[in-house]
């Protein structure tokens, strides 16, 4: 399981590619929901175990590196990544030691929820993460490949919405709340958005692979529309639910971030079919995932 290096252009300085590669700006993907759903088990209680709020921090983390690796590894294998120059198996050559080191990230995790469960004598939390582990698996592990046939933006909406947020709720009050699940969907959209902008540019390559990207199946014009409607539907949401009394009034702090939302639409649609201009957008919906679910949070805290 060992891969040839490929030559990498003048303009891609080999930092910046390894920067690429492990996409430090990503692991926001991993710490809102620990944020949030944390915020609202306070909001609720007014009760915040700190140390399981950590573990569980640091745990999501290394999940979400055994998601980044494995990724890699499994997109190796069909081909999709031999234009990605800061695919990590492109930049180490070596595919066995990226997949090692996947695994040893997700036992590492695994032990530190395992951990929370063992404490509160509930295994709840860890049966929980593990369906999320699950749902991240079949995103783009062999044979299942969920991703190729469209359906990672689904799979990525409840693991990083509902399923996950419940998960970091009870680990703080050992209950359910209709509160956060109704905040885990607020946190899933632009948790979403992020992989849907991923495949603006990759058309050719997702074609060539076979996968069937939500861009592949709309076209870029229609799925840059698309993009209009799913990141305003964040908004409506958040003030529908503010004004049903399901959310405090303080979780508008997060239309702090629709200045960037607008900076995102309006670049994908005027730059949808030119892929080197749209190739940042996924970084422009990491900037509206981060602010708008910082201050969402926040607000539960206020």
């Amino acid at each position: 399981m060992t891969t040839n290096l490929i030559s990498y252009p003048k303009n891609h300085p080999k930092n910046k590619l390894w920067m690429a590669a492990i996409k430090p700006p990503m692991y926001s993907v991993a710490i809102m929901p620990i944020w949030v759903g944390t915020a609202v088990a306070f909001a609720e209680t007014k009760i915040l175990n700190w140390v399981v709020f950590g573990v569980f921090f640091a745990a999501a983390i290394l999940i979400l590196a055994w998601e980044n690796l494995s990724n890699d590894v499994f997109d190796s294998d069909t081909g999709i990544d031999q234009n990605k120059h800061h695919s990590l198996v492109n930049l180490t050559g070596n595919k066995l030691l990226i997949f090692w080191l996947g695994n040893l990230f997700l036992c590492l995790g695994l032990l530190g929820i395992l951990a929370i469960a063992w404490w509160q004598r509930d295994w709840t939390v860890i049966g929980l993460i593990l369906v999320c582990c699950a749902l991240g698996y079949v995103y783009q592990g062999p044979p299942f490949r969920l991703g190729y046939q469209g359906l990672g933006e689904i799979l990525c909406f409840f693991a990083f919405g509902p399923i996950g947020m419940s998960a970091v709720y009870y680990s703080q009050t050992q209950s359910w709340s209709i509160q956060n699940l109704a905040a885990s969907v607020i946190v899933a959209i632009p948790t979403t958005l992020i992989l849907y902008c991923s495949h603006f540019h990759q058309v050719t390559d997702d074609l060539a692979a076979g996968k069937r990207s939500p861009i592949v199946r709309l076209g870029t014009k229609r799925g840059a529309q698309v993009l209009s409607w799913f990141t305003a539907s964040i908004y409506f949401l958040t003030l529908l639910l503010v004004l049903g009394g399901i959310f405090p009034v303080w979780t508008l702090l997060s239309w702090v971030s629709l200045p960037f939302a607008i900076k995102l639409c309006r670049h994908v649609q005027q730059n949808h079919s030119y892929p080197e201009k749209v190739s940042n957008c996924k970084f422009i919906a990491v900037t509206v995932h981060f602010w708008c679910c910082l201050l969402f949070g926040a607000g539960f805290m206020f």
